[in-house]
């Protein structure tokens, strides 16, 4: 079974992001590695009372370009994929999504 890591991150941060989850096994399909798609957008947020917002500013919507990056991984590695993603991702906390993949 495998899984599709969907995950918005600041394009400042993009490299940082795959090298991590490549270096926790997402990114391989077949004979080939380091497989992800990327495309430009733009996230919105409101910080509310008791966050640490790493951009952006309490109390204040912000709207920020960001990049959607998507993955896929074995299910048996999603533990270690999501592990690294947190560890490495720059954001207090950080938007993904995960679908199971059937074919």
């Amino acid at each position: 079974m495998r899984r599709k890591l969907v995950v918005f991150v600041p394009a400042e941060q993009l490299e940082a992001v795959r090298e991590a989850l490549f270096a926790a096994g997402a990114g391989r399909i077949g004979d080939y590695e380091r497989c992800s798609w990327y495309t430009e957008g733009t996230g919105t947020f409101l910080p509310g009372r008791g966050t640490s917002p790493v951009l952006g500013e309490r109390g204040v919507e912000a709207r920020l370009p960001e990049l959607r990056l998507e993955t896929t991984y074995a299910a048996e590695l999603h533990d270690d994929v999501i592990a690294a993603l947190r560890e490495v991702h720059p954001y207090e906390e950080p938007a993904f999504e995960v679908y199971e993949l059937v074919a």
